[in-house]
């Protein structure tokens, strides 16, 4: 009687092994093998949960699960998926996950207490550079808004309220759509209306006529062209070549609590992340991964594209870009830069945020977890560079280096502080 159902599920537990073995024959054995050592280096809490939004840079911390990185370092990560930025915030200020794939200004902001309740905030690791975008709507492109400039001269022209989402206030998305309407003479502070849209919302919002653009994280920018919705009005990586994204992000509290937990997390996931950007192969692997109804819930073909550097504005143009979405680049993308967390920080306080300045580095040394990082980056074998800080060049021509942070945000000419 019991037979076949019997079979059917032995038959889909073989599939199911078979599945993650295949995945786990990709990784070669030399990562397979060894962990951190037992003892007083063990983890003091082996089940983590961390949380993430469905954006194609949660990868890196899917695929540390997914592939076993994080048994390998004595620690079970669980992928928890959540609703909104705002939900990722209070679920890591109460303990309900211990970590979290995170905006990288969410962290800065709820350390400085000026996005929700104020906690003393911890950043483990960068987790991604590039691979957002900024999308117009479909119905902005006929009317001639194509790009930064002509948007611009639109919003002169043809004066009514423009609105335009991002997806928490103090994260990257909100500072790279502000940074990109100011580079074109538009105060978005004054001449917008900015709302808040939880990244896989985006899209049907957009579809609706809520919004006349938003910045996001793939695969949602891609989606809306492939809808035929919305155009690329300027990648991220136009904005500002490598700059960083998500972090892994937890507590204060967690990593004096759990030190080796935190360490073994940051383990698993570079081996994660060193996976994914080793070769094209890997990369479809993990795209084939993260499509999945349990992470992004979209087809392949949304995700694989961006991921392998083959983009389309949504107005017949193509290219193939050498500064799409990184996870690893030799270690350069998961350093924690003290600048790049500094640079928050700057336009927290060019756009009003922050009322006074803060305490720039001193803040960022608090946050940014370097010597954590270097001890698991040491043990896996991760290039490090010589310096916390390194100097960017933005899209306006400004050069960010992290040596006059106070005078870099005041000099802007558009600004709200």
């Amino acid at each position: 009687m019991n037979e076949k159902p019997t079979r059917k599920v032995q038959r889909r537990t073989f599939l199911k092994q078979a599945g993650a073995a295949a995945l786990m024959s990709l990784v070669p054995e030399a990562v397979r093998t060894g962990a951190w050592a037992a003892g007083s280096d063990a983890p003091e809490k082996t089940e983590v949960k961390v949380g993430f939004i469905p954006l194609t840079d949660c990868a890196s911390v899917v695929m540390a699960s997914v592939l076993g990185f994080d048994k390998k370092y004595g620690i079970k990560i669980t992928p928890t998926k959540e609703a909104s930025w705002a939900s990722v915030r209070d679920k890591l200020i109460n303990g309900d996950i211990d970590a979290a794939h995170v905006l990288y200004g969410l962290i800065y902001g709820v350390h400085l207490g000026i996005s929700g309740p104020k906690k003393d905030m911890a950043m483990l690791m960068t987790l991604n550079q590039n691979g957002q975008a900024i999308t117009l709507s479909k119905k902005l492109a006929d009317a001639g808004a194509v790009d930064g400039p002509s948007l611009a001269a639109l919003m002169k022209k043809d004066k009514r309220e423009y609105t335009f989402a991002q997806t928490f206030p103090t994260g990257t998305h909100a500072m790279w759509l502000y940074y990109w309407l100011a580079a074109n003479g538009i105060n978005p502070m004054k001449d917008a209306k900015i709302i808040t849209v939880p990244p896989p919302q985006m899209v049907a919002n957009m579809r609706v006529g809520n919004m006349d653009g938003y910045c996001v994280g793939e695969p949602w920018g891609h989606r809306a062209i492939a809808d035929g919705i919305g155009i690329n009005g300027i990648t991220t990586q136009d904005i500002w070549k490598d700059h960083p994204e998500k972090i892994l992000g937890t507590t204060a509290d967690f990593v004096a609590k759990y030190p080796n937990t935190s360490r073994a997390m940051i383990m698993a996931v570079l081996e994660a992340s060193r996976w994914i950007d080793a070769s094209l192969s890997n990369r479809m692997k993990m795209a084939e991964t993260v499509a999945n109804t349990a992470y992004v819930n979209t087809s392949v073909d949304v995700i694989n594209q961006r991921i392998l550097g083959r983009y389309q504005n949504g107005l017949g143009k193509t290219w193939d870009d050498p500064n799409h979405m990184k996870f690893f680049n030799d270690g350069a993308v998961t350093f924690p830069y003290l600048s790049d967390g500094m640079w928050f920080l700057t336009q927290h306080r060019r756009w009003g945020l922050l009322k006074t300045d803060p305490d720039y580095l001193g803040v960022a040394k608090a946050i940014n977890k370097i010597d954590l990082y270097k001890q698991a980056a040491s043990q896996v074998k991760v290039n490090m560079p010589k310096d916390a800080m390194r100097s960017s060049k933005m899209v306006d021509g400004v050069v960010w280096d992290g040596k006059d942070p106070k005078k870099y945000a005041m000099a802007f000419a558009v600004k709200n502080a």
